[in-house]
């Protein structure tokens, strides 16, 4: 079962309210998706640690609903 861009956007807003996102579906399958995902919240972390935080959000759905997930993060300052 694949996920849709607004099931993966309602996940990344609970996460981070303040972000700014842009979701892109890579290959019109609703399983393969790039996102960019501004936060404060990302303020002096790492990208490895930046990740995680977004990984953390989809609440274990990677690798099942979600197959592929191209991550651009950074702080909304960058």
């Amino acid at each position: 079962m694949a996920m849709s861009v607004q099931e993966l956007e309602n996940l990344l807003r609970e996460a981070f309210p303040d972000a700014d996102l842009r979701i892109d579906d890579l290959a019109g399958d609703g399983d393969h998706y790039r996102a960019v995902v501004r936060s404060d919240a990302f303020q002096g972390k790492t990208r490895v640690a930046q990740h995680q935080m977004v990984y953390a959000a989809l609440k274990g759905r990677m690798g099942g609903e979600l197959h592929a997930l191209a991550l651009e993060t950074g702080p909304k300052t960058a």
